[in-house]
Order: C-alpha cells, then sequence, then structure tokens
C-alpha cells in the first residue's frame, strides 16, 4: 500500500527502508501526477515486499521538496540503501520505474 511520508516520518519510511524506495513527490491539482498515480499504485501491488512506493505532498511538504530540489512534478527519487540512486522528472511507465530500481 501507497504511504504518504512527511518531513518527520520521511528517515524511516525512506532511508531507513530495508527495500528499494520510490519517492512520488506530487500535488492533487497535477494532471501528470494523477496519472502518474495509478501506475506507481499498480507496481507497488506488483512488486509487493520487493520495494515499496511513497508519496510526498508537495503542497503540504514544501521544506521537504526544498530539501530534495524539487522543481516540477511529478518527480520521482529512486532510493537503494538509504541512497538516492536515480531521479526522473515527468510521468513514468512502470518498466522505467523498474529500471531506475535495477528490478
Amino acid at each position: 500500500m501507497v504511504k504518504n511520508v512527511t518531513k518527520s516520518t520521511y528517515e524511516a519510511e525512506v532511508l531507513k527502508s530495508d527495500v528499494p524506495v520510490v519517492v512520488d513527490f506530487w500535488a492533487p491539482w497535477c494532471g501528470p501526477c494523477r496519472m502518474q498515480g495509478p501506475i506507481l499504485d499498480q507496481l507497488d501491488k506488483e512488486m509487493d515486499g520487493k520495494m515499496k512506493v511513497v508519496k510526498v505532498n508537495v503542497d503540504e511538504e514544501g521544506e521537504l521538496a526544498m530539501t530534495f530540489g524539487v522543481q516540477s512534478i511529478p518527480t520521482l527519487l529512486f532510493y537503494k540503501d538509504g541512497k538516492v540512486v536515480d531521479k526522473a522528472i515527468g510521468v513514468r511507465d512502470a518498466t522505467a520505474v523498474k529500471k531506475a530500481l535495477s528490478l
């Protein structure tokens, strides 16, 4: 299940995760973000336990978005072992997401 993360939960959910993580920086008013959402939801179900997807609402967590240099949404950050291994701006299909995490 895709979780929403905040500044206070980011470290536990993302940086200390024992599986690769996709962080989706998004906003409810963003059309491309609404296209990206179902792709990530499906991928999260399909890859259950092998990776996880979390979301950061940039309207509610602007400081977190600024910390990671998010200027356009959707922005996806790909984490492995607590480190960013790739970044994508704009909508990505499931194949591209898996490739970014080497899955």
